[in-house]
């Protein structure tokens, strides 16, 4: 959805990596990835801004949705964009995000719920819309909650929970659909969230945009081989997680995600 006040970026982005083949920003929430004809007031972009900021031309393996922020990777050449998107159909990348969520999330598991494709009115007027439900597989784990003292509906307060989240697949607005999916939708999301608790964070905490950021990036280098682990900020999200009693150091993030969501945890019995 269009907003009505275009993004406006008042510093340069912030390189989490760079080197000679490519290069990872923090994106901010709000920016767009591109140029789109669905935004046409929007005249700021991660590809441009970027490509101006470094000197060169920079190429999109992937994509974040406008209002996510986080770890967002590009190429430097049109051969490693190829390596880059290779490794993905082959699932070499593990993404985990994080979320904060309406509730008390009680535990962790693995939702394989499949989503309908989502199609745009005017981007996709020509597309079918019958097609069948793709597989959609979501790994979540709860990390912290908080308790407000905040009535809410017609409740005397108002229960948040942290989540750790690493979808296995890539579906469009798939960590957002499959959270709404268990009752338990993301803070600040417009389409398929809670307008009571997204107007409370906002009134109480200023907070405006969707919680959810694309904390870390794991992936081989697509030259070297070498494991790279990129780590985005909690940026404007880290005073409210303060202010809640919830970590900020990346080094409790890295290991929860190390920890929950290892590959020999999640391996099936013959």
């Amino acid at each position: 959805m269009s907003s009505a006040v275009p993004f406006a970026l008042t510093e340069l982005l912030k390189i989490i990596y760079q080197d000679e083949h490519i290069v990872a920003v923090d994106k901010p929430s709000g920016m767009l990835v591109h140029r789109s004809f669905l935004d046409k007031h929007e005249t700021v972009f991660v590809m441009q801004t970027l490509r101006n900021q470094i000197g060169q031309h920079v190429f999109p393996v992937h994509r974040l949705d406008r209002p996510t922020s986080g770890v967002l990777l590009f190429a430097l050449s049109s051969e490693v964009a190829r390596f880059l998107s290779e490794q993905q159909e082959k699932k070499f990348w593990r993404k985990h995000y994080l979320a904060v969520v309406r509730g008390f999330l009680p535990q962790g598991g693995e939702l394989n719920y499949a989503l309908k494709e989502q199609l745009d009115k005017i981007a996709d007027k020509f597309s079918r819309d019958d097609k069948a439900a793709q597989e959609a597989i979501t790994r979540y784990q709860p990390l912290a909650q908080v308790e407000l003292p905040i009535a809410v509906s017609k409740y005397p307060a108002a229960r948040y929970s942290l989540v750790a989240l690493q979808p296995i697949t890539g579906r469009k607005h798939q960590l957002r659909r499959h959270l709404a999916h268990l009752r338990y939708p993301i803070v600040g999301d417009t389409s398929h969230g809670d307008g009571k608790h997204n107007a409370l964070f906002k009134d109480h905490f200023n907070c405006r945009r969707l919680m959810l950021i694309a904390k870390q990036l794991r992936l081989p280098h697509p030259v070297t081989g070498e494991l790279l682990i990129l780590n985005a900020s909690l940026n404007e999200l880290e005073p409210v997680f303060s202010q809640f009693g919830w970590p900020i150091d990346d080094d409790y993030y890295q290991q929860q995600f190390t920890t929950f969501f290892s590959e020999d945890k999640w391996q099936k019995s013959p």
